[in-house]
């Protein structure tokens, strides 16, 4: 008879304790799998990319937020060109006085990723499995699959083999995803496009409100701007190249 493995609770491993091991501190814990999500042109990319470069060098994500376990980071980056991904990296690379050549970032660089698709699932876990990353970036979600995003099974099953890979490899999964344009008036968990699985899947919901489209000019130097995140009680001056 074929059955479930089963351990008794006193028995379970305490090797992991805390409960809550940061891979970058206040930001992302350690094997969470979440969403960065914001709405469109409010620089989402720019902070997965940042967040990329802290894991793989161990230097403060923002220039604030200390890293607290580094290691490789596999990024796929669905809508813009590798070139705009190199100058990118090189630009937070500089910003963060990050050597860009040792930079631990790797990018997959064919042209379409479908995870909705049996064969690129088994081509991403086969080189996620050969590359081990500490962090996996998938930007964004809305290119990575032609399922119903308003369909909750569709979308479940979708996310459950993200979830699969965090287990099976022990990497960290961030994926980017859009908010709806009308939601600024909206709880962060709430405004992401789609399914309500979104927010219930996430263990490291990252919502991003500022550089509203509206009233944004690119500055001409670092400025100071300010980000609020999920847990609601943050609200601190942050910089970023622009």
């Amino acid at each position: 008879m074929n059955q479930l493995p089963v351990q008794r609770a006193s028995e379970l491993s305490i090797d992991s304790a805390p409960l809550t091991q940061w891979l970058v501190e206040g930001l992302w814990s350690d094997q969470a799998v979440g969403i960065l999500g914001g709405e469109p042109k409010c620089c989402k990319s720019f902070l997965a990319l940042d967040l990329a470069v802290s894991v793989a060098s161990g230097a403060p994500c923002l220039r604030h937020f200390a890293v607290q376990r580094t290691g490789p980071v596999l990024l796929f980056p669905a809508e813009d060109s590798l070139v705009v991904v190199r100058r990118r990296l090189e630009g937070i690379c500089s910003a963060a006085c990050v050597g860009f050549q040792s930079l631990q970032v790797e990018v997959i660089t064919t042209p379409t990723l479908r995870l909705d698709t049996p064969t690129d699932r088994e081509r991403l876990t086969n080189t996620i499995q050969a590359r081990r990353p500490r962090l996996l970036i998938l930007d964004p979600l809305i290119r990575l699959h032609r399922v119903d995003e308003n369909d909750a099974s569709q979308i479940a099953a979708l996310l459950s083999y993200l979830r699969q890979l965090q287990r099976t490899f022990q990497v960290a999964v961030l994926v980017v995803h859009h908010a709806r344009k009308d939601a600024s008036a909206t709880r962060p968990g709430q405004a992401l496009r789609g399914s309500p699985e979104y927010p219930m899947f996430s263990l490291g919901l990252w919502p991003t409100r500022f550089l509203r489209r509206s009233n944004w000019k690119k500055p001409t130097t670092l400025q100071p701007i300010t980000r609020r995140f999920h847990s609601g009680i943050d609200s601190l001056p942050r910089s970023i190249p622009p």
